[in-house]
């Protein structure tokens, strides 16, 4: 079976039939969600509905994590501390992959840290493919998750879901389809109105190695950030977003070019990124892009 954690691909969405929850409590199934499974100032439960697009073979699940005040989970990079989410689907039946896809993160400050994640609530959209899309799937997910405040407490949940095909009609739930919204777009899905990437620069060599982004935000500067992510388990420290000089300040101001820089010297690894393809996030309150760079 093959299983991936992130998607690069086009989220197909579809239908997901049934769940039980954790305590063993069974689920209606079709557009009907899951009873929330109570944790330690965190709830969590399923979604399930038809897909967003009708023609599709496979299902459309989410993850819906809720939390006291105060109270944060992660993103898929924690930044400088935290713990991020684990998806485990061991032991499904009839599944080809399992695809769990991140609304875009905000930057959390914490003392003597700054990480990356989600108050309040998110949701996880889900995209689920069998193997024969004429058979059911039975679907088991462990949910493992910080939920932090000073201290972080690490939670889990269980989940097992039957999935049948019979489930393919109807509207999709409005809650996934508006979490699906929030996920960061790529290549051709990007919309007019989303960040996109400029340039980039990399000195790795040095006494002060960095990288150095500019990044057009259209409709909404004031609140853009960028996270960035390497392979190989090489972490890259949290981007600062530069003031701009005063001479430029202006025409910066009125065309949305938004500079950052990553102060490499933190991390310590600045010559192993050379050649490793990075993934940067765009987020903005206006909208949110993926896009990927190498490293010369």
């Amino acid at each position: 079976m093959s299983v991936a954690r992130t998607g690069t691909c086009a989220f197909v969405a579809a239908v997901l039939a049934g769940a039980v929850a954790a305590q063993g409590q069974a689920v209606a199934p079709v557009n009907l969600a899951s009873p929330w499974v109570e944790l330690h100032n965190a709830r969590v439960r399923l979604l399930a509905g038809p897909p967003a697009a009708k023609s599709t073979k496979s299902y459309l699940a989410g993850v819906e994590i809720t939390l006291g005040e105060g109270w944060k989970t992660y993103w898929r990079m924690p930044g400088d501390a935290g713990v991020p989410p684990n998806f485990d689907w061991t032991g499904s039946i009839n599944v080809a992959s399992v695809e769990v896809r991140y609304p875009a993160p905000s930057r959390l400050h914490e003392p003597g840290a700054e990480t990356i994640g989600y108050k309040n609530s998110v949701l996880f959209p889900v995209e689920i493919v069998p193997k024969d899309p004429g058979q059911p799937v039975d679907l088991a997910l462990t949910l493992e998750f910080g939920v932090c405040r000073e201290i972080c407490i690490p939670a889990e949940a269980k989940f097992s879901l039957a999935l049948r095909p019979t489930g393919m009609s109807g509207s999709p739930l409005p809650a996934v389809l508006a979490a699906l919204e929030r996920v960061p777009r790529r290549g051709a899905s990007r919309r007019a109105d989303d960040p996109q990437l400029k340039s980039a620069t990399a000195i790795l060599e040095g006494a002060a190695p960095r990288l150095a982004i500019a990044a057009h935000f259209a409709r909404d500067s004031q609140s853009a950030d960028l996270f960035i992510e390497a392979p190989d388990g090489l972490y890259v420290p949290l981007p600062k977003r530069l003031p701009n000089a005063a001479a430029r300040a202006e025409a910066d101001a009125n065309d949305g070019l938004v500079r950052f820089e990553v102060d490499l010297a933190r991390g310590g690894n600045a010559r192993e990124l050379k050649g490793k393809t990075l993934t940067l996030t765009l987020v903005s309150d206006a909208g949110a892009t993926e896009a990927t760079w190498t490293v010369p």
